[in-house]
């Protein structure tokens, strides 16, 4: 993503992620999404039935995971090794969502689950580097 002159990288999804809590030992963090109406994105996807893309949820997951202090260590994202898509999506949901961190050999993994209040939304699988690693 091309950084802005805010430093935030451009990307589809114009809401701000809450970090809400991490555990003692930075391996569960809880984050949270409001997904406003009047996100870009609903006025193409799909017109009279606007849902909130997949690769739109995955920006939020991945979000939470680098923003603030959402991740056990700095990291770049180095490959979404999974996503899969359960429910919709919908203007004015909150996303909420959960990472669970442990560390590999190359880096960190992060196994993500998504909900609003219907129930799971997607569970996502992110491979990040540690800054200063290997992938």
């Amino acid at each position: 993503m091309t950084p802005t002159t805010t430093g935030r990288p451009a990307g589809p999804v114009t809401t701000g992620i809450e970090v809400l809590d991490r555990d003692e030992d930075g391996r569960v963090t809880a984050a949270r999404a409001g997904i406003a109406a009047t996100e870009p994105v609903f006025a193409g996807h799909y017109p009279h039935f606007a849902i909130f893309p997949g690769v739109c949820v995955l920006e939020c997951v991945h979000r939470a995971a680098t923003d603030g202090d959402g991740a056990p260590a700095p990291a770049d994202l180095a490959a979404v090794e999974s996503a899969r898509f359960s429910g919709a999506v919908l203007p004015g949901d909150t996303l909420d969502i959960t990472l669970r961190w442990r560390r590999t050999e190359h880096g960190l993994r992060c196994d993500a689950t998504t909900a609003t209040g219907r129930g799971k939304s997607a569970t996502v699988r992110l491979r990040y580097r540690t800054l200063g690693g290997a992938s």
